[in-house]
């Protein structure tokens, strides 16, 4: 018996930053007015483009960047779409780390707020050579596979195709250290595989430094990523870890990529984490006073992009953007009325009314 089931679609929820796509730069680094649902801000667009291409390049590695302006300055937006935004990490490739935290994330009694951020924007590219079989299944029982010049016949290996769903025609490749079977997908067309049966093939696994921190931190290993009870990591460990990283690295066995380590409302770390990191506020944790809440120590070494506030015309254009994002009808009198909102509080503060005003004006 047949069922009919109704087909339902996802609901699709604008998100904060969702209308924005890119910093709106060309391949020069040239500005757009208005480009990739952002307005303004020419010089910090800029200044995030050069950024971004730095990061592209590997030569900001050790450095940081902050974002200073006034509230409602799209300071989150331009500094998330340097790794976040899908064109942007295209740009990158998807082999540059990125870890995205806010300030109150970094808080713990019982292990660092530090080294574990840092370590996870840290990837390890680690190659090894292994030894493969690869070939046509033709018979089951005792497992034989072949090329177009060699048959080979293997034994005890039923269990695990039938764990795969291995049937007679399929391509498959054999790992002979874990012995791991992996089938080619049935709906790609692929011709029996040529020459050698057993190949060696160079393959890279890519970590994060603290993924490897975690892995010999604790008994059960590998299980331990999926545990999320992770206790302190001594300081001990680490040093070894990074000794045998340098080993790899010096022997060509392994590749350090520098990521990205993106920290949301900077002004909330205490003194802790600015001592390993290396308008006046006040230092949480601390009595001394300085610019942006940061230590002079580290404020004379940070790159500062910084934001200026909207126009009226631009807050316009923002919120004229957020509406089609939202697919809500916009009217002269609700764009003005906003707008002025905006003016008297934050920019955040009127968009947020948007979708609350569609419900009023549906009922």
């Amino acid at each position: 018996m047949l069922y009919s089931v109704a087909d339902y679609r996802m609901a699709d929820f604008a998100a904060v930053h969702s209308h924005i796509h890119g910093l709106g730069l060309d391949d020069r680094l040239g500005l757009r007015a208005i480009s990739q649902g952002i307005v303004g801000q020419a010089k910090a667009r800029k200044a995030a483009g050069m950024i971004l291409k730095m990061v592209q390049e590997g030569r900001i590695a050790g450095r940081a960047v902050l974002f200073a302006g006034s509230p409602s300055t799209r300071k989150t937006a331009i500094a998330s779409l340097i790794s976040s935004a899908p064109c942007v990490m295209q740009m990158l490739g998807p082999d540059v780390p990125f870890t995205m935290i806010a300030a109150s994330e970094a808080f713990s009694l019982l292990m660092s707020k530090t080294e574990a951020k840092f370590r996870r924007s840290i990837d390890i590219c680690i190659k090894e050579e292994t030894e493969l079989f690869k070939g046509e299944a033709t018979k089951f029982g005792k497992l034989t596979i072949k090329t177009s010049d060699i048959e080979t016949m293997y034994d005890k290996m039923i269990d695990a195709l039938s764990k795969e769903k291995v049937l007679a025609g399929g391509i498959l490749t054999i790992d002979k250290t874990s012995g791991k079977i992996t089938k080619l997908p049935f709906t790609k067309f692929v011709q029996c595989p040529e020459g050698e049966i057993q190949k060696w093939r160079e393959v890279v696994h890519t970590v994060s430094l603290h993924e490897i921190d975690v892995i010999n931190n604790r008994t059960q290993g590998f299980l331990a990523l999926f545990a999320g009870d992770t206790d302190e990591i001594k300081a001990e460990l680490r040093n070894q870890i990074n000794t045998k990283v340098a080993e790899w690295r010096e022997e060509g066995k392994a590749e350090i990529i520098s990521g990205v380590l993106f920290i949301d409302e900077v002004r909330m770390l205490d003194i802790e984490y600015f001592s390993f990191s290396n308008c006046l506020t006040r230092i949480r944790g601390t009595t001394f006073r300085s610019p942006h809440g940061l230590p002079v120590y580290l404020l004379g070494r940070v790159l500062i992009i910084s934001t200026k506030s909207y126009s009226d015309e631009d807050i316009q254009q923002i919120i004229q953007i957020r509406f089609q994002e939202e697919d809500v009808t916009l009217t002269a009198d609700a764009t003005s009325v906003l707008t002025s909102m905006a003016m008297q509080t934050t920019l955040w503060y009127s968009l947020n009314r948007i979708s609350c005003a569609q419900m009023l004006a549906r009922k």
